[in-house]
């Protein structure tokens, strides 16, 4: 089967769409969002709606950062962060951060893959996963946790990687390419950054997830583009000139 992985769409419903769409049409029978479904972005109630809809239909969903801070937001918002926390905040209903909040902070994906949106090592401190030491830590956590787990999924980093163990304990780290599959044994353990829906940082604005294939154990990450000119537009007419500047460029710093 294969199982769309999708993270940090940050309320950007059109990404979203684009690669739920391309998703569909690649065969995607499950889908596992892993974390940030909020943030930054304008539409954050349409989007965990979209979440919502994909739950009901068995979709796995984590929790992010970002959709903890939208459940609660600091009183005093100084850092973009903050202030985008508050905004969504008071742009969903009871039911929608209710939903965000009951969110898991690891879930499986059959008996063998773990989804987090940042590392599996603390998962609740939100660790970024940006070199090989800290995909080993993340590695290491999931196998304390269950040895039997090959793969973990996740998000965070708003670019794509992949990493692996080779059977004698030695990492490896692989730049996939867009649309070419990786085979991705079991005698191997894996980890996958999946890259982000709606804020790419990586100087492409084009959307990002990955495609797994629990069957022919293999994984393929995907660009999707969409009308990022006009989400930008739309970002700068709202005066929320740091998010259009985002959009537009497929760049921001980390907040």
């Amino acid at each position: 089967m294969k199982i769309a992985l999708l993270s940090d769409i940050h309320a950007n419903r059109q990404a979203l769409d684009a690669c739920l769409a391309h998703a569909r049409a690649q065969g995607a029978r499950q889908f596992a969002l892993l974390g940030d479904l909020v943030g930054y972005g304008g539409d954050p109630a349409a989007v965990v709606d979209q979440a919502m809809a994909l739950a009901q239909e068995g979709a796995l969903i984590v929790q992010g950062n970002h959709d903890a801070a939208a459940v609660t937001p600091p009183a005093q918002a100084t850092q973009l962060g903050e202030q985008s926390a508050q905004w969504t905040h008071a742009q969903l209903s009871a039911a929608q951060r209710e939903f965000l909040a009951s969110r898991p902070l690891t879930a499986r994906l059959g008996p063998y893959a773990l989804l987090a949106h940042a590392s599996a090592d603390q998962p609740g401190r939100w660790h970024y996963i940006s070199d090989g030491a800290a995909a080993e830590r993340s590695m290491s956590a999931a196998s304390l946790l269950d040895p039997s787990i090959r793969y973990v999924f996740n998000g965070h980093v708003h670019e794509q990687a992949l990493y692996f163990l080779t059977p004698t304990a030695k990492l490896m780290r692989f730049a996939p390419q867009p649309g070419v599959p990786v085979p991705v044994p079991m005698h191997r353990q894996w980890l996958a950054i999946v890259g982000s829906v709606g804020q790419p940082r990586d100087r492409d604005t084009r959307a990002m997830y990955a495609l797994f294939d629990d069957t022919a154990k293999q994984i393929t990450f995907y660009r999707v583009p969409y009308d990022h000119a006009a989400m930008a537009e739309q970002a700068r007419q709202r005066g929320r000139a740091e998010w259009a500047h985002a959009l537009q460029t497929g760049f921001m710093p980390r907040t």
